[in-house]
């Protein structure tokens, strides 16, 4: 009986990732079923293995798959939507175009939007992704869709339903216990994990909170957004008496597992209370300036003692992308061209790092052998010497503009030659267009002003 197949990629600079990176410029990786077997020179690897299939990198860089540690895949189907009213701050933007457009959701969209999403994760070489998902008319089973469309796609993912007090106790009721079977199905599934999802703080009730940490199962993590603008500390302690952090670490939520998307507004006492957790704090630099919410001082926070990755937060699939627009915002805001260096390269291996609690692979993010076969080619060809030391210089200046031409996950091709193999992108593109109609009648059926914890009246 034949056994798994050994495929070999290269004719590449292999970038081995890890906290000291390899770079073996005329490299390539063997890999059998879902492990990496070796990495090295590719004369010796094909001498090694005349007869394994090859993959073709045409000078590009190979790399390990990416990790997105914060997304949203309901959003793909917001792209040109008119919220049909002004939105002059972010709970406006919150209230009038995402609490509509969640609560205009069923089964349909849900599915599609997470096709499209997880198609778009393998076009950017995103191989592991954290998804924060948001559905009040349709919760129970919700997060089953969305881990059929990553399954389909052939990525990993671990999955989370937002608990939340704005649509009534019942709701917040619901996305608990979605949360809760999720978890418990999912709890030995090597792929696709859940984690405990939960709304930013000023939505979310204390009799909510100490539900969550009841439920949640020993281990399981939380995925939770704080302090993305100043509502989120301004409502909690007007409604609470303390800001997100002090109410996470009261209710024991705040440890080694907690991903902190966003993190903007927090105090210094705050951020050292994220650091003695072990917490991770998810920068999204594109979101952020998008919703004019101000930015994450990724060095201040760092420095602080803080664990700090990146994130999409649902605007696109790109890691690469998402990086340079860090680096470079960092350099306009604090207006030295000298800065950025320091942390901000090390936010891709954070990533890696951070998945390794979740999922069972302690080489998750690395080519070497016995590590998940997560590996990318971008098609980006050094015109200049590559090394360990200029490497980041690479990537913020070259390789972030550059297509990725092959993407491999646990060993399994999804995409070759920029051609998808598990997913037709067009085909979904078209069933989105026939359900988008609809979904934006119901959103623009559905009126804004939701009250909110520590607000009087609505937004």
């Amino acid at each position: 009986m034949n056994g798994p197949q050994r495929t070999l990629l290269g004719n590449g600079t292999v970038v081995t990732g890890g906290a000291e990176p390899q770079v073996i410029a005329g490299g390539a990786v063997v890999w059998v079923g879902e492990r990496i077997e070796r990495v090295g020179d590719e004369p010796r690897l094909r001498e090694e293995f005349p007869d394994a299939p090859y993959l073709d990198a045409r000078g590009g860089l190979i790399l390990p798959g990416f990790v997105n540690l914060h997304h949203h895949f309901y959003s793909a189907l917001a792209r040109g939507l008119d919220p049909g009213t002004p939105m002059r701050n972010f709970p406006e933007v919150l209230d009038r175009l995402w609490w509509r457009l969640d609560r205009a959701l069923d089964e349909e969209t849900v599915r599609i939007s997470a096709l499209l999403s997880a198609a778009d994760c393998v076009r950017h070489g995103c191989t592991t992704v954290f998804d924060h998902h948001a559905s009040p008319s349709w919760i129970q089973g919700s997060l089953d869709a969305i881990a059929g469309a990553v399954e389909e796609a052939g990525i990993s993912a671990a999955l989370c339903y937002e608990v939340t007090d704005r649509n009534g106790r019942e709701g917040a009721e619901a996305g608990i216990e979605e949360n809760l079977r999720f978890l418990r199905e999912r709890a030995s599934d090597p792929r696709i994990r859940g984690v405990f999802g939960v709304h930013a703080s000023f939505t979310v009730s204390d009799e909510t909170l100490a539900a969550v940490a009841e439920g949640r199962p020993d281990g399981a993590g939380c995925h939770i957004h704080v302090a993305e603008d100043p509502v989120d500390v301004q409502a909690s302690v007007a409604a609470f008496g303390s800001g997100p952090m002090e109410r996470l670490e009261r209710f024991g939520l705040l440890d080694a597992r907690a991903l902190l998307a966003h993190g903007i507004h927090l105090e210094e006492v705050d951020y050292r209370r994220a650091a003695r957790a072990g917490s991770i704090l998810i920068h999204n630099p594109e979101s952020n300036a998008n919703n004019g919410v101000g930015r994450l001082d990724v060095c201040e926070a760092a420095g602080l003692g803080c664990t700090v990755g990146l994130g999409t937060d649902g605007m696109s699939s790109s890691m690469l992308r998402a990086l340079r627009f860090a680096f470079l915002t960092h350099r306009g805001a604090r207006r030295d061209p000298s800065s950025g260096f320091d942390i901000l390269p090390e936010l891709l291996t954070v990533n890696a790092v951070a998945a390794r609690r979740f999922f069972p692979e302690p080489l998750l993010g690395e080519l070497t052998p016995g590590a998940p076969a997560d590996v990318i080619a971008v098609d980006s060809k050094p015109p200049t010497p590559l090394s360990r030391d200029n490497l980041f210089g690479h990537l913020a200046y070259g390789v972030s503009e550059a297509p990725v031409r092959h993407t491999v996950a646990h060993g399994r091709v999804l995409l070759e030659d920029y051609r998808h193999l598990t997913l037709d992108p067009q085909e979904l593109a078209g069933q989105a267009r026939e359900l988008a109609p609809a979904l934006w009648e119901r959103f623009h059926s559905l009126s804004w002003g939701t009250p909110y914890l520590g607000h009087e009246g609505s937004i």
